[in-house]
């Protein structure tokens, strides 16, 4: 099936129990090139300072796995050495996708994302409020305090539209076949499909990261 035209359901791969106990652990035996990860081609662009390994965790707010996997992966960041620098990316497989990615791109572009990042998944899956265009992300942004006039001015400006464009292109680098996925320094890719669930895919993170250190 084209990327493109996942429905919500194909669009976020793992079934509910992927985001549970690790099926085993990485220490059992070596991850395999392959199996557990893919090696990309062509290295995908990166956007971490120099002397840093870059991660980034593309996701879509409307994901139910993604929502889940949140908390997870702020814990894992909270751990991570100063060399490691982490980014989210929000993919768009379909047109109507894109609000959500210039709803993301609003919010870093006005410096309310650490604050409201993790509100727009509450609204979403607890709260179940609309966030599926632009009348109904202005009001979520409206309800959270933001200033409408310059939040539209902003969602609707070069800048964000560029930010989501090179979204897509990062997506399409790496092959992103649905997510919660995960790549690693413009070379390796993995999701909870491959991982087996994203417990694991965290585990096998650190590994590629370790890899990524020591190719430096």
């Amino acid at each position: 099936m084209n990327r493109r035209e996942f429905s919500q359901g194909a669009a976020c791969l793992l079934a509910a129990t992927a985001l549970g106990v690790p099926q085993f652990a990485l220490a059992q035996r070596q991850p395999a090139e392959g199996k557990d990860f893919r090696r990309l081609d062509k290295r995908a662009p990166t956007e971490a300072p120099a002397g840093k390994i870059e991660v980034v965790e593309f996701f879509w707010y409307s994901c139910p796995h993604c929502n889940a996997f949140e908390p997870k992966l702020v814990s894992w960041m909270k751990r991570q050495p100063a060399d490691v620098f982490v980014r989210r990316v929000p993919v768009a497989f379909r047109e109507d996708f894109v609000p959500q990615q210039r709803l993301f791109y609003t919010l870093e572009a006005m410096g309310k994302l650490d604050e409201l990042h993790a509100k727009v998944f509450e609204a979403v899956h607890v709260k179940r409020e609309a966030t599926a265009n632009e009348a109904t992300i202005v009001a979520f942004a409206e309800r959270n305090g933001l200033d409408k006039v310059k939040f539209q001015e902003m969602y609707n400006s070069f800048g964000v539209a560029n930010k989501a464009r090179r979204a897509a292109q990062l997506q399409d680098a790496y092959k992103v076949e649905g997510v919660p996925a995960l790549g690693v320094a413009g070379t390796y890719y993995l999701d909870g499909e491959s991982a087996g669930n994203m417990d694991h895919a965290l585990q096998l993170v650190d590994y590629l990261v370790a890899e990524a250190r020591k190719a430096k």
